[in-house]
């Protein structure tokens, strides 16, 4: 086929032919009429997030309507940052991910219950006021209202030896005006890169709805026989001196060194054993011994089972016992239990109903008295004068000595590396001593609770799914209930007091409970209902507990506290369970798991449909970025040097569940792709007039098949991005239209823009040809910018304002049928092969090293046969776009002709090139 030659590649809808309107059944009075009203000659991202921060604060464009039914509503259980200093750019990876879903939803017609929090609650609050004001909690001490603290952000840690002692109620007045602060920077950051919350739904969760809503659960827990205190051993740290539950632990490698040790059988019979030898890496431990254990299959110590050894150097009595926890194969295969050295010691104490001779003190040193099991003699003095009082290490080492002089440690040690408990947040191995605390059943004690916790995660649709199984792995694995007090400063108090009887003694065994109604409240400065302030500390009169709580035990009620719960019951029915949970994957263990306990025990239900699972960020060396680790990158310089819509696609190309590397090359794409959507937008919108102006999305005016083959494509994109987002893989979703926009780009744009100029048509009375291809543009782009606007908020939303009324945030999502109805039953593939027809008729001036200008006088091209009949319809676009003024020969390619790879297999096969216009100077 050979196409005519035109009067100039300006002006194709003279002879392109126009179809049917068989869209007709679609248009009329449901037809969108949008004016253009003021394109910019220059456009730019800059600037674009407080414009729009501004406007959309003015015009409460995410404000929460809650007179819709529950049906309508969309919740999401927001995670509260730490307000303990700064965000990191993994807070701008994962909460991105959950606007996109909260953006999507709103747009889906859903209204959008967005909160924000504050976990302003904890340990690293106390950690950063303390050295942040030089201050330190003295309970002694009685509170000071003209209290000024020494520092101000010296921006260096102040020695504890340095730190004024203050009371607890002023230290508290110093965490609540710090957290404050960081609150204001953190909610600058978050408006700066978009996040869609409603302003007006916050908390904090120190505040005294969290604190009456966590301290009304924990009576309630309490009333249902849920929570009870014990005397237990129990984790603790000595550097924050408070108890640590299982959830908070970090096993990590220690060094130390293996000591062999000799310990002594009591003579039985008329034989004698020799030595029994045990490797520790805890010599200082040995006044703690309560057994020597060994497997029971262990034929080495079988005939030790029920034979008692004396201890070296202190010459205590111990049994020798069976458990099959023991490990033959680790160093000489039998173990001394010490309560308590580990964990272990702790299950073999239970089980085997050992004694307890605890040793370490809170403090982290060995008790400063000796102990009343020590027998009189060399091992009490010893005892006394080398041990008591001293650090671990220290009594380790003089431990040691005495070994080697006495000959029970006949070798060197050997060095090795073991694993230790340490808190999450702390430096130092933890230690098991034993303390009151309250815990709150969760299954790790009771199977058929256990069952009921697993039977609410097969409920939970994690997504990804595969995450799942750390949940259940976690409560299969639980060992004991949870830990819920805190020997801490600034937290939710335990709302509780314990009577004192007529000798002094303290009663905890009938604490007094207050009403639901005076919540909350803070035992340690207020008197309970029938007593008074002067009856504090006397026999007869009370105490209150000095515990807090656990930062997860408010935490795991988030969404009783932004829901309303007991409070406000009408938004409770509105939001509650909520649609959400979004979270990071190492507080799978924590928040989600303790969130999910507490909606089972008091509200019986799930607390949330669905809960995305974002992965890490890594730094160049694959490591995970942490506060911790000191790798971390803040974020609000690459919001100003990159733009938000950069970040946030940076932060969008990552699929939950996945560690994403952090990549500035990612975001440089990002803004990219945001400049190109404001350039191809005007340059969509140019035509007609400019300002004033009015475009008709009306689909029966598509009527060139070139433009229905577009929007057939775009119909798919449409469907496939749709059931992306509905499954919570918003990285499909943003892959597809991407892809898709910049091919309307690179193809469509460039193929149609001759036509849609319309040269030498009256504006009054366009042709058809025009009229289609300028309609298909603004259907086209109204339609893209609705797909983008989850991801590119800024970008998409300037795009808007230029000719649509109201925010892009707040128009329906696309859907497929209006332009499944525009298209008819063209084939989406006609679009990419007129694209390749164009390239390769660009080809042949790139290899000419000619103009993109320079006219083509004649050319043939040989076009795949499957391909022809789409390229011979838009041959006319094609000509005019690839500057084609002489005839076109459209040939079907032979057999291994061309490459489908490159071009889609098409290949000028002969081509004449004109002149070169001049170049416009100016």
């Amino acid at each position: 086929m050979s196409t005519p030659a035109s009067s100039g590649p300006t002006d194709p809808a003279a002879t392109t032919p126009a179809l049917d309107s068989s869209a007709a059944s679609v248009a009329g009075a449901d037809v969108v009429r949008a004016v253009v009203k003021e394109v910019p000659d220059k456009v730019s991202t800059d600037g674009l997030e407080t414009k729009f921060d501004e406007r959309w604060t003015a015009e409460q464009t995410f404000a929460f309507d809650r007179t819709r039914t529950r049906d309508e509503i969309y919740s999401i259980d927001t995670p509260p940052p730490t307000a303990s200093g700064s965000l990191h750019v993994g807070h701008v990876f994962s909460y991105t991910h959950t606007d996109i879903v909260a953006r999507y939803k709103r747009m889906r017609g859903l209204e959008v219950f967005y909160p924000m929090g504050w976990d302003d609650n904890g340990l690293p609050t106390e950690r950063r006021v303390q050295n942040y004001y030089g201050v330190r909690v003295d309970l002694s001490l009685p509170y000071d209202p003209d209290f000024t603290p020494p520092f101000e952000g010296t921006g260096k840690s102040v020695k504890a030896a340095d730190q004024v002692p203050i009371s607890r109620r002023n230290f508290v007045e110093l965490c609540e005006r710090l957290t404050a602060e960081d609150e204001k920077q953190f909610e600058e950051l978050w408006r700066r890169l978009g996040i869609s919350v409603d302003w007006a739904q916050t908390y904090q969760t120190i505040g005294d709805v969290s604190r009456a809503t966590a301290q009304r659960a924990f009576v309630r827990n309490l009333q249902r026989g849920e929570a009870y205190q014990a005397e237990a051993p129990g984790l603790w740290d000595v550097t924050f001196q408070t108890a640590v539950a299982q959830a908070e632990l970090e096993a990590r490698d220690y060094p130390g060194h293996f000591h062999k040790i000799a310990f002594h059988p009591v003579s039985t019979g008329s034989t004698t054993e020799g030595p029994v030898y045990i490797e520790t890496t805890r010599p200082e431990l040995i006044p703690a011994v309560v057994a020597l254990i060994a497997h029971p299959d262990d034929e080495r110590y079988q005939h030790l089972f029920g034979t008692t050894v004396k201890s070296p150097l202190f010459g205590v009595e111990v049994p020798v016992l069976a458990h099959h926890l023991a490990e033959p194969d680790k160093g000489a295969g039998i173990a001394m239990c010490c309560t308590f050295g580990d964990l272990t010691d702790v299950q073999w104490w239970r089980e085997l109903q050992l004694p307890t001779r605890s040793i370490i003190n809170r403090d982290g040193r060995i008790t400063r008295e000796v102990p009343e099991w020590l027998p009189g003699g060399p091992g009490a003095d010893l005892f006394a004068a080398e041990v008591a009082g001293k650090t671990t290490f220290s009594a380790r080492k003089a431990i040691v000595d005495a070994l080697v002089a006495s000959g029970d440690m006949p070798t060197e040690p050997v060095a090795t590396q073991r694993k230790a408990n340490f808190f999450e947040k702390g430096d130092k191995p933890l230690e098991i001593v034993t303390s009151r605390q309250w815990y709150i059943r969760n299954g790790g004690r009771d199977k058929s609770l256990r069952e009921e916790l697993l039977g609410r995660g097969k409920e939970l649709d994690f997504h990804p799914d595969f995450m799942r199984v750390r949940y259940e792995n976690w409560v299969n694995g639980l060992n004991g209930d949870w830990l819920v007090s805190r020997q801490r400063f600034f937290g939710v108090a335990i709302p509780l007091w314990y009577p004192i009887d007529a000798n002094g003694e303290v009663d905890y065994d009938h604490p007094i409970v207050p009403a639901e109604e005076s919540l909350p409240i803070d035992p340690t400065s207020q008197a309970p209902a029938g007593y008074t302030e002067d009856q504090r500390g006397q026999a007869g009169g009370f105490v209150g507990d000095a515990d807090v709580m656990d930062t997860w035990a408010t935490s795991s009620l988030t969404p009783q506290i932004v829901g309303g719960w007991e409070r406000d019951q009408d938004l409770f029915d509105r939001v509650y369970p909520m649609d959400l949970r979004p979270q990071g994957q190492d507080i799978i263990r924590t928040w989600l798991f303790s969130t999910v306990v507490r909606s089972h025990l008091e509200n019986k239900v799930l607390p949330w449909k669905n809960a995305t699972i974002s992965g890490w960020i890594l730094d160049p060396d694959r490591k995970k970025m942490s506060k911790s680790k000191g790798n971390v990158v803040t974020p609000m310089d690459l919001l100003v040097e990159h733009g938000s819509d950069a970040v946030r696609y940076w932060a969008a190309s990552a699929r939950l569940g996945t560690d994403a590397a952090f990549e500035v090359g990612q975001m440089k794409i990002g803004r990219r792709l945001a400049i190109k959507v404001l350039n191809a937008s005007k340059f969509a919108l140019s035509f007609g007039g400019g300002a004033g102006s009015e475009i008709a999305l009306d689909p029966a005016a598509v009527t060139v098949a070139l433009d229905r083959s577009m929007l057939a494509g775009l119909a798919g994109v449409v469907e496939q991005a749709t059931t992306a987002l509905e499954s919570y893989d918003h990285t499909r979703a943003l892959e597809l239209t991407e892809t898709f926009f910049w091919a309307f780009c690179d193809d469509y744009l460039e193929l149609v823009k001759d036509r849609a100029y319309g040269a030498g048509d009256d504006a009054a009375n366009l042709s058809a040809e025009t009229t289609s291809a300028r309609t298909t543009l603004a259907i086209a782009l109204d339609t893209m910018l609705r797909l983008l606007a989850p991801y590119l908020p800024f970008a998409t939303e300037e795009v808007w304002s230029w000719w649509r009324e109201g925010s892009v945030h707040r128009a329906e999502w696309p859907v497929a049928e209006p332009l499944r109805a525009a298209s008819g039953d063209a084939d989406p593939a006609d679009l990419a092969a007129a694209g390749h027809a164009l390239a390769a008729l660009r080809k042949v001036k790139s290899e000419a090293k000619a103009s993109m200008r320079t006219p083509i006088v004649a050319a043939s091209l040989a076009v795949p046969a499957a391909s022809l009949t789409a390229v011979e319809t838009a041959a006319l676009d094609i000509k005019a776009a690839g500057r084609v003024t002489g005839p076109l020969d459209l040939v079907s390619a032979a057999e291994g002709q061309g490459d489908q790879a490159v071009q889609g297999g098409m290949v000028v096969t002969s081509s004449e090139l004109g002149e070169a216009p001049p170049r416009n100077k100016g």
